[in-house]
């Protein structure tokens, strides 16, 4: 078997929170070297969500595979360090605010100098220019300056967020694939450049349709809850038992959908004959539906329904899912063991590679545990690495 797809890369990570710690831990997946650098405290995560044994659940689902060096970048010393690890590096990725960079003394120019051949990523709000260049980002504001959260619920319940901080996951997506896209134009004789994904931008990418219409009529769209807003029927129905979630995407699945149901001759109807019309008849359309779907249970109908070809399925909660049998087979959750603190149970990995599976070759790292081995391979003697610990500048960690 051959390494992983980036074996070899080496990152240094100044990121926290989510948008860029899911960034590079994509990266870090994928076969990199990441050492995340760390603030003294450390990530803001590694306190929130439910803590298990003295970890952080959230912050060990979005930090796996990589190093900590807790490093205080306030600093001069700290960041004489830092410029140090990127003289060697492939990658930096960080998701200040525009500009921090260039206040620590880390400008375009500086880190030319410091390493010709670095790839910055970056993850933002709202993108490096512009009137809201500096304005403090939060997942629930751009959801909101999106337009994403507009197109969420219903005239009655008017907007809503998605409970995902989907923003925050988004723009990490793009920024790894930025970095990827990058590291892969260098290779092939390009210049490294800069990559920058910004969350509002990201989530606005990902409105598809919604936004097409929108710049071809000028009219927002109106949000319609579990009905889809161009297709008819489609949505969350009634069975005897419970809702079940139906997708017929085409005229054609349409078809085979009522026929399953014995309501095919609906489509004879001039109410009911094209899209056009079902989306204006779509209440009455509906009834009839659920009227059907109550002679049989959610488990009869979601077989009978994919064997027919019509995508259908149950509306499950998080741990419903998360012990599906499907999901058992994918491998999409993983339990891992974390010395001192237990078992972990996180998600795994969404991509697939055929000859070289991606895999947890270490677990989440206690902060600053790396800091003495990345210092070392740095260059630093035992001794400059102490000085360095004495001073505050470097965490002393639990390893090294």
């Amino acid at each position: 078997m051959t390494g992983l797809p980036l074996s070899g890369v080496r990152v240094i990570d100044l990121t926290r929170i989510l948008s860029g710690p899911f960034c590079s831990m994509l990266l870090a997946d994928l076969g990199a070297d990441v050492v995340k650098i760390e603030a003294p405290g450390g990530d803001p995560v590694r306190q929130q969500g439910h803590v298990v044994e003295g970890l952080s659940w959230y912050f060990a689902g979005f930090n796996r595979n990589k190093r900590s060096v807790e490093l205080d970048l306030r600093a001069p010393e700290g960041v004489a360090v830092l410029e140090r690890m990127l003289a060697g590096a492939d990658i930096l990725t960080e998701n200040f605010r525009p500009g921090i960079l260039d206040r620590m003394g880390l400008t375009e120019a500086r880190l030319r100098e410091i390493n010709p051949d670095l790839i910055v990523v970056s993850v933002n709000g709202y993108g490096s220019d512009g009137p809201y260049a500096d304005r403090p980002a939060f997942d629930f504001i751009a959801q909101a300056m999106s337009g994403y959260m507009a197109t969420n619920g219903t005239p009655e319940t008017g907007p809503l967020r998605t409970a995902p901080p989907i923003t925050d996951l988004v723009a990490g997506l793009y920024a790894a694939l930025g970095a990827v896209a990058a590291l892969r134009g260098r290779e092939a004789g390009g210049p490294a450049q800069r990559v920058e994904a910004s969350m509002m931008m990201s989530m606005m990418s990902m409105l598809a349709y919604l936004s097409s219409n929108a710049l071809a009529t000028g009219r927002d769209p109106v949000p319609t809850g579990n009905d889809h807003p161009i297709a008819s029927p489609y949505g969350l129905f009634r069975t005897a038992d419970g809702d079940i979630a139906v997708a017929p995407s085409t005229d054609a699945i349409v078809r085979r959908f009522l026929r399953e149901l014995g309501l095919e001759t609906m489509l004879e109807d001039a109410r009911f004959a094209t899209n056009e019309m079902r989306l204006r008849h779509r209440a009455e359309l509906n009834a009839r539906i659920n009227a059907a779907l109550a002679g049989g249970t959610q488990d009869e109908w979601i077989e009978r329904l994919n064997r027919a070809g019509v995508p259908s399925g149950r509306v499950q909660s998080v741990t419903e899912a998360l012990s599906d049998p499907q999901v058992a087979a994918q491998e999409m959750v993983l339990r891992v063991p974390h010395p001192g603190h237990g078992e972990v149970a996180m998600t795994g990995f969404p991509m697939k590679f055929s000859e070289t599976p991606l895999e947890l070759r270490h677990p989440t790292p206690d902060l600053g545990a790396d800091g003495r081995a990345v210092l070392r391979a740095a260059g630093y003697g035992e001794a400059e690495i102490e000085a360095l610990i004495a001073s505050g500048v470097l965490g002393a960690g639990v390893g090294g």
